[in-house]
């Protein structure tokens, strides 16, 4: 363990986990299935007018950890590369196109962060991704082209693609496409101005709708504006909620954030109202 012992103590805790023995695949994947089952992805900053630009360890650490608030991709990935560079992996921080829901022919702006993992006794590397919201993977998956590779829920598979691969999940007996993966590291200002564009740009979907998501063992639990939809294996669920009070309180006891942080509920509820609908 290296300096950051204290914020790693610390997520550990926050998600449930001992300390692993070795930094192994094993201590990997548990790492992955409670990081997804515990801290929520959610965009309440940017939904709010708080510009998300500070990927520092302390600050993801205080708020996904301190704060016990959730984020997307740029501070789920951020916080665990931090925690797994001072377990003893050796991590690079990497930047994707999501293509998830796009249309157009058009290529979308470089705004996901993803993590290439190598054990210490040079194993992989694994593409480790915890803050893809709805669609996370839910283990860590070789970065290797080719293989149908099965998660704790949906079969993935990697396709060459010339922005380096394209990650594709198979849902509903369709392969579907999530993002366009970049394979050279890039150093945290990169991801810092594409985590501010995303979380400041007038039309950015994180800055016009609400989303948060959780992955539990048996579940995938998304609420998009006031729809809350429960994706099993055997079928799919939505209850359409009542209003912004009603959101309110599912994202404090579905999704254990502490809307709190946010400062007064009424403000909260009244930008709530404005998007619920989207």
């Amino acid at each position: 363990m290296g300096a950051m012992t204290a914020l790693t103590d610390a997520y550990l805790s926050r998600i449930g986990v001992t300390a692993p023995a070795a930094p192994d695949v094993d201590a990997l994947r548990r790492i992955v299935a409670a990081h997804t089952a515990v801290i929520p992805f959610e965009n309440l900053d940017p939904l709010c007018g708080i510009p998300v630009a500070d990927l520092s360890a302390d600050a993801l650490s205080d708020k996904l950890i301190a704060r016990r608030r959730g984020g997307y991709c740029y501070e789920h990935n951020g916080l665990l590369g931090y925690v797994l560079d001072d377990l003893g992996y050796e991590v690079q921080r990497l930047a994707g196109r999501v293509v998830w829901m796009h249309d157009g022919a058009d290529l979308p702006a470089q705004t996901h962060q993803a993590l290439a993992v190598t054990l210490p006794d040079g194993d992989g590397p694994w593409l480790v991704d915890v803050g893809f919201g709805g669609q996370t993977p839910s283990s860590p998956m070789r970065l290797r082209t080719g293989p149908v590779q099965q998660t704790r829920h949906e079969p993935y598979r990697l396709l060459d693609h010339a922005e380096g691969v394209e990650l594709q999940a198979e849902i509903r007996g369709e392969w579907r496409s999530l993002y366009l993966l970049g394979l050279r590291p890039r150093p945290r200002i990169d991801l810092e101005v594409g985590s501010w564009y995303v979380s400041t740009f007038p039309h950015s979907g994180f800055v016009t709708g609400l989303r948060a998501a959780l992955v539990t063992d048996d579940a995938r639990w998304n609420l998009s504006g006031r729809r809350l939809t429960v994706h099993r294996t055997d079928g799919s669920d939505t209850t359409l909620l009542d209003g912004p009070a009603a959101v309110v309180e599912v994202l404090e006891s579905r999704f254990g954030i502490a809307v709190a942080d946010l400062g007064d509920r009424a403000e909260l509820q009244r930008r709530i109202a404005e998007v619920i609908d989207i």
